[in-house]
Parts: C-alpha cells; sequence; structure tokens
C-alpha cells in the first residue's frame, strides 16, 4: 500500500501541470482566434497598408494607376487569411505570453521571476520595430530594386526628372501585373525576417544569464560573426548591395549592443558573488587564465598548435 500511494503521490503533480497547461494552451488559442477575427474584419484594410511600399515603388516608376490582380477565386480569400493569422497572432502575443508565464513563473524562485519578465516584454517590442524597419526601410528598397531593374530607363527618368519616360514607336512594352499573395509573399518574409534578427539582444542576453555565453566569448567571436551576418543578409535581402549594406549595419550594431547586455549581466553576476563572499573585490567569476585567453584568440587553430607540440616532441 505505501509504494501504491508513493506513486499516486507523485502522479498528482504531473495530473495538475498537465490540467494546467491544458488551461494555459486554451486560453492562449481563444486568443490568438479572437485576434483573427478581429484581423480578418479589417483584412483589406491591412493588406492596402501592406501593399503601400509596391504601391508607392510603381507611382514613382510613372504609374498613376497601380492595379494589383489574383487570378484564382479563392487566392484574395485565402490572403486574407493569411493576414489574419499572422496579425492575430501579434495582437495576441500579449495574452500568449502572460499565459506562458503564468505556467513558468511558480517554478521559478524569486530573482528568476524579475529576470526573466523583462525579456519577456522586450521580446514584442523588440519584434515591432524590426517589422516597422522592414516594412518603412527594406520593402521599399527591395520593390525599387526588383521593378526598377525590368524598367531601368523608366526608372532613371523617374529618378531624374520625375517624369513619364517618352513613348517608343516600336518595340513591346514590359509592364508589371501583380498577383497579391506573391507580392505580399515578399513583404510578409522581409518583416518576419527582421524581426527574428532583432530577437538577436535577448537571445544572446538570457544565454548570458544562463551561463550559455559570455561577453569575452562573443567579442573573440566577432568576426565570425560577421561572417555569418553577412550570409544572412545575402539570404533574406533582394541582391542589393544597399539593402545587404543596411541589414548587416542593423544587425552587427545589434551584436555589439548584446555584448554590452552580456557584459552587464556579468557584472551583476559578480556584484551577488562578492557580497556572498565567493570572490574577493577585485576579482571576477570570468576572470580567464593566460593560458585559456590564447586558445580563445582562435579556437580553430588550437588543433594545430597541438600538432607542432607532437612534432617538437618527436624531433626530441
Amino acid at each position: 500500500m505505501s509504494e501504491t500511494n508513493e506513486i499516486e503521490d507523485s502522479s498528482a503533480p504531473l495530473i495538475e501541470h498537465l490540467a494546467e497547461l491544458r488551461t494555459r494552451l486554451i486560453r492562449a488559442v481563444l486568443a490568438f482566434l479572437v485576434g483573427m477575427i478581429i484581423c480578418f474584419s479589417f483584412g483589406s484594410a491591412i493588406l492596402d497598408f501592406l501593399l503601400v511600399p509596391i504601391e508607392n515603388t510603381m507611382r514613382n516608376l510613372g504609374n498613376n494607376n497601380p492595379v494589383m490582380q489574383y487570378t484564382a477565386p479563392q487566392e484574395y480569400f485565402f490572403t486574407l487569411i493569411r493576414i489574419s493569422m499572422v496579425g492575430g497572432f501579434a495582437l495576441a502575443f500579449p495574452v500568449i505570453g502572460y499565459q506562458l508565464w503564468r505556467f513558468v513563473a511558480p517554478g521559478l524562485y524569486r530573482n528568476e521571476r524579475g529576470a526573466f519578465l523583462p525579456f519577456l516584454v522586450a521580446s514584442p517590442v523588440l519584434f515591432l520595430m524590426g517589422a516597422a524597419f522592414a516594412h518603412l526601410v527594406v520593402v521599399p528598397l527591395a520593390m525599387t530594386f526588383f521593378l526598377g531593374f525590368a524598367d531601368l530607363p523608366s526608372f532613371m527618368a523617374a529618378m531624374i526628372s520625375g517624369e513619364e519616360g517618352a513613348v517608343e514607336s516600336s518595340g513591346i512594352d514590359i509592364v508589371f501585373n501583380g498577383k497579391v499573395n506573391e507580392s505580399l509573399d515578399i513583404t510578409l518574409k522581409m518583416i518576419i525576417a527582421f524581426g527574428l534578427c532583432f530577437q538577436l539582444p535577448v537571445l544572446l542576453t538570457l544565454m548570458g544569464k544562463a551561463g550559455l555565453a559570455s561577453s569575452r566569448g562573443l567579442r573573440a567571436t566577432r568576426k565570425y560573426a560577421i561572417v555569418g551576418i553577412l550570409l544572412v543578409a545575402a539570404l533574406v535581402t533582394p541582391p542589393d548591395v544597399t539593402t545587404q549594406l543596411i541589414l548587416f549595419i542593423v544587425v552587427y550594431g545589434l551584436y555589439e549592443i548584446s555584448i554590452f547586455l552580456v557584459a552587464y549581466v556579468e557584472r551583476q553576476k559578480d556584484v551577488a558573488a562578492r557580497k556572498e563572499g565567493i570572490i574577493g573585490e577585485d576579482e571576477s567569476l570570468f576572470d580567464v587564465d593566460d593560458d585559456d585567453e590564447e586558445v580563445a584568440v582562435d579556437p580553430m587553430m588550437q588543433e594545430f598548435f597541438e600538432d607542432d607540440e607532437d612534432e617538437k616532441d618527436n624531433l626530441k
């Protein structure tokens, strides 16, 4: 009987956690559905707002009556559904984040709750900043590049004189008949990509709090981060040097800000450790020995250094 009671007592907390998780998930899904319905009600206005960059680009290229088309009966409806899903998640994120917080908070200490809550607030703010940057800066540049590349003479004429190009007496005019879903796809991809890139400070600072990253390590791997950021800029932006350079500058700036934030977290940990008497006044939890620092300068070369030492030993 005692073993049976122990099993029942151990299973009770698990059942309570599962019931709590079910409640939080139901509330989060309901919030998402409500947000989706609200966005679907204003779907046409949201679509017009998302298509503003391409509209302005077409007008700048001489098209005084920009028109978008759809070629399937259900295409416009499902376009509004996509907009409603993205917008509904954005509207419901405060509720979803709150439900996540209420589920996780009971298992955290008081100081851990205070450390986690700012990131829960900063994450959606940074995502909105990245989305706004993409919609107001990157997407217009991308549309100007793609549409201007297809009609370069008209684009140059519009940039120089602001007037429409002359009517040609021969040749075939190449015009842009954009589809709603394909044009919207570029905008949504840019918004999501930049919103996720702007999460870099939150991610690295959380890793610093968990001890998975250090300011010294981030500084040592700065050159590899530059290469990675350049690759990301080449993948998520159009083949336009200006757009890629803007993304690189922004994300690299966020990387440097992340180093500063991780260093601030380390200083806070040092202050707490000094109060508890773990380290002295002139010591730090993140001090690195000289030998370790030499290896940290370029970890990719460590195996070559070891091979050279083995050869020297064999010669002796």
